[in-house]
């Protein structure tokens, strides 16, 4: 029927959309699971924030009350980030105490030959197996407040006494100065010579590398914080675009 005039014009009230259920339970295992908001495939952003917190946990799972990050999770992200097309660049942030030296390991190979921008922020710490995964991305930024300890390698549990032993632990720290000197300024007599400093040990944990000291080794390129790395990753994935497009006009 056609409204009468003067009589008010009534309207359905608006009901706002609801979230699918599938999609927060997503968006619940990945806060669970990987202690983050967005996993690559969802990622609205062309810069994916990753995050490397507490304990690196290796092949052994570690009790429940750590902290931990788990490579297993880390590793297919890693795959996922570099294969999304809707991603320029990675912004790795770190405050981990150290862990698993072959799991942390696995991770900054991982960091080191993805192809797209780079940038590691530490922040609070990263300590022991941290400071290779800190420095393996594209450009290295650390908190002023933040430290690095960089100590020998150690086993735990059941070590049997015997040279094979010894020789083992030789040659995982020889892969770890290899790395970290490789792909920061640091020389490898610098790095071993913090590394066996037996005058600033900390309770025989390691040498403690404050943010500026870092910086000034070598070991980090920069002293800074979010911005900082945010700013640099935007340049670095400018920089990219311009050389592909580049190298696209010469074909």
């Amino acid at each position: 029927m056609p409204q009468e005039q003067g009589q008010p014009h009534m309207e359905e009230p608006v009901v706002p959309e609801q979230q699918p259920e599938n999609q927060t339970k997503a968006a619940l295992d990945a806060i669970q699971q990987l202690g983050q908001m967005n996993v690559p495939a969802t990622n609205e952003s062309n810069i994916f924030c990753m995050t490397i917190v507490g304990q690196i946990e290796g092949h052994m799972v570690l009790p429940p009350q750590n902290k931990t990050t788990k490579y297993e999770h880390i590793i297919p992200t890693l795959v996922a980030t570099e294969q999304n097309k809707n991603i320029d660049g990675i912004l790795i942030i770190l405050n981990t105490v150290g862990g698993d030296v072959e799991a942390g390991l696995a991770i900054a190979e991982m960091i080191s030959s993805l192809t797209k921008p780079t940038v590691t922020v530490v922040v609070g710490g990263g300590h022991s197996i941290g400071v290779p995964i800190a420095v393996s991305s594209t450009y290295s930024i650390i908190a002023e407040s933040a430290t690095m300890t960089i100590h020998p390698i150690r086993l735990n549990g059941l070590v049997i006494g015997v040279p094979q032993t010894f020789e083992y632990m030789e040659k995982m720290q020889e892969r770890v100065v290899r790395f970290v000197t490789s792909h920061s300024r640091i020389t490898e007599a610098q790095f071993k010579e913090l590394m066996f400093r037996t005058g600033e040990l900390n309770r025989d944990v390691g040498t403690p590398v404050g943010g500026i000291d870092a910086v000034k080794y070598g070991l980090m390129d920069e002293v800074g914080g979010i911005g900082q790395a945010l700013a640099k990753l935007n340049r670095l994935i400018d920089d990219r675009n311009r050389t592909q497009d580049a190298e696209g006009i010469k074909q």
